[in-house]
């Protein structure tokens, strides 16, 4: 084994290594609010969004993934140092706001940093400006969506269950919720795994020694090798399981209040949402998704029931992310080259 094929398996490892802190902070998108409503304790949450992440390897395609690893940057602009250096700059970021109880978009840390890197390289002509246009402007719908959904799903619930007990709609709605919740963790371990997958893709495509074992078929346009699909769904569905508390508490506690009948709206709002836009090859933030359910659950009650500076906080973040993680890579990438130039 030559010691490029040795680096090579280390950038691959830190590709896992992303996707497990990708779980780690996005646990909270999966479980946050069946964790606010009391339906499961927390460590049953968890475990239940984690099969579910998995549970995505063997049933949909990975349209994403493709987007990610062949749509974003043009083809021949991709080496190994500029993956590296976009992993650890997404790395760095997203673990900097888990740690910060901030819930960001870790599909904006990864795409930020794949665009900084990859502008370094190549200028701003290295980006697929028609695919990266779509991939933004769904990053900024895919709430406003989400928020829609769970906005209607809470009306139509609201004129069904109207009549009902308020004991008995709550315990049907707290059984309901863990399908709900299984939908949305599906959906999540869909879309945000497939991102990795992409990274991965990418990175052996760039090295035509490698090209073979990117895909099943061994060609470049094959289907993606099952060896990378099940790694990136394992890394996913452990980091859901080390979970994310902090997140989970901005999330299911300082949004708005939430009841089971609430938590099956939002969960299943954004679920049907990352499910429909995954299936499009269309790379998310689940995170916004999400958070869009929620508030759109919260404002269907009352407009004051929703803490408005609890979902600033979180769109500073969010506005932050881009070019924070664009300028970590941008950097990183520049030392690395440096480095490597040196030898």
């Amino acid at each position: 084994m030559t010691a490029f094929t040795v680096y090579i398996i280390i950038i691959v490892a830190i590709a896992l290594l992303f996707d497990f802190s990708n779980g780690m902070n996005d646990a909270a998108n999966s479980i946050a609010t069946i964790v606010a409503t009391r339906v499961l304790p927390l460590k049953l949450a968890v475990l239940w969004a984690a099969f579910f992440n998995f549970l995505a390897a063997f049933l949909f395609e990975t349209h994403v993934a493709a987007t990610v690893g062949k749509g974003l940057v043009v083809g021949h602009i991709i080496d190994p140092h500029l993956i590296l250096a976009t992993l650890l700059a997404a790395i760095g970021w997203t673990l900097f706001c888990t740690h910060q109880g901030l819930p960001i978009s870790v599909s904006h840390a990864l795409i930020g940093a794949l665009a900084g890197a990859a502008v370094v390289k190549g200028g701003f002509g290295a980006l697929a400006w028609g695919k990266l246009e779509t991939v933004v402007v769904f990053i900024v719908l895919s709430p406003l969506i989400g928020m829609l959904l769970a906005g209607i799903l809470m009306v139509a619930l609201t004129w069904i269950c109207w009549k009902q007990m308020p004991r008995k709609v709550d315990k049907v709605f707290r059984v309901l919720q863990l399908v709900s919740a299984a939908i949305y963790s599906l959906s999540h371990g869909l879309n945000d795994a497939q991102k990795t997958m992409g990274i991965i893709l990418a990175l052996l495509l760039s090295v035509p020694s490698l090209q073979h074992y990117a895909t099943r078929d061994g060609t470049p346009d094959g289907p993606l090798a099952w060896w990378i699909i099940l790694s990136c769904q394992a890394a996913i569905a452990l980091g859901t399981y080390a979970g994310g508390t902090k997140v989970i508490k901005t999330l299911g506690h300082r949004v708005t209040k939430l009841q089971p009948f609430d938590g099956f709206a939002a969960e299943t709002g954004g679920g049907v949402t990352i499910l429909f836009l995954s299936m499009l090859g269309i790379p998310v933030s689940t995170t916004h998704t999400i958070t869009g359910a929620i508030f759109g659950v919260g404002m269907t009650r009352r407009m004051s029931n929703v803490r408005w500076s609890v979902g600033a906080d979180i769109a500073t973040a969010w506005l932050l992310t881009l070019p924070a993680a664009a300028a970590a890579s941008a950097l990183t990438y520049s030392i690395i080259r440096f480095v490597v130039n040196l030898f």
